[in-house]
């Protein structure tokens, strides 16, 4: 991981989600900046509200806080800004700077119970093989790490824009009923194709997932867009997880060679 511009990210958004911010930074047009991380202090405390922006605000880099950091981009500070889960290109330096987003922090989280999955449609406006946009599935027992943005209301308007591209009510904002998020502060591997379970109906993963590292967050705190269109891949009733089949083997391998799964059929929302 290192700082400087976002066109020197080693990873364009063609490639997404693949190896997308390994620790917390702050995305300007100019630079990506690295976040300070930490061991928060566990508790049975799930953040919501004025806790959880205290807790975004304890990040920052050696000199300055979060807040000072967008202070001196002339954007939007912690309070004026709403979490969403970033759970595809939408973390990635090389889209951000694409479409002109602005001053954005993502801090990595952990997702449990839910996990990211291909979107059942192309997005044609990259080279070959385009862009399959990420939803969520739930899949209890499981864990993995994505990415929370703290996003201005101009900033949420143009992340669902640009999925939609044009074709609108193609992406929902919405919140989620089920799974939970926290800050996760380590590297943790997610569990391995052997390790989800598969009666023919459901899938699940009974392994012990990694000690946490960070709180919990409050669902209704998270604003989430997910595919309302076919929902997502359905691989002969399975889920093609994304930390398990990367963009160009999904699309070479699976993509329009099944059906799919509904997308209110494979997560519950509020």
């Amino acid at each position: 991981m290192h700082e400087g511009s976002p066109r020197r990210w080693p990873y364009s958004a063609n490639n997404s989600p693949l190896a997308l911010p390994e620790h917390p930074i702050l995305f300007t047009s100019k630079e990506v900046m690295l976040l300070d991380g930490f061991e928060g202090e566990l508790s049975d405390e799930v953040l919501q509200g004025p806790s959880l922006n205290a807790y975004f605000k304890r990040f920052g880099n050696k000199t300055s806080s979060l807040d000072e950091l967008l202070a001196k981009e002339n954007a939007p500070l912690i309070d004026e800004r709403r979490p969403i889960l970033l759970q595809g290109e939408l973390a990635n330096p090389y889209r951000l700077q694409d479409i002109n987003m602005g001053p954005l922090p993502l801090l990595t989280v952990r997702l449990e119970g839910i996990c990211r999955t291909w979107a059942d449609g192309l997005d044609p406006r990259d080279a070959y093989p385009g862009v399959h946009h990420v939803t969520l599935a739930r899949t209890p027992g499981w864990w993995e790490r994505s990415h929370i943005g703290l996003a201005t209301k101009e900033q949420l308007k143009r992340i669902r824009d640009w999925l939609d591209n044009g074709v609108r009510s193609t992406w929902r904002p919405v919140k989620l009923g089920e799974g939970s998020l926290r800050f996760e502060h380590a590297a943790i591997d997610a569990p391995t194709v052997d390790e989800v379970e598969w009666d023919g109906a459901t899938e699940r993963v009974s392994s012990t997932p990694p000690v946490p590292t960070g709180p919990s967050i409050a669902l209704d705190d998270v604003l989430v867009v997910v595919h309302t269109r076919q929902g997502c891949y359905n691989h002969r009733g399975r889920i093609a997880r994304c930390v398990h089949m990367h963009q160009r083997q999904f699309h070479e391998g699976l993509f329009r060679k099944g059906s799919s799964h509904r997308w209110d059929e494979i997560i519950t929302l509020k």
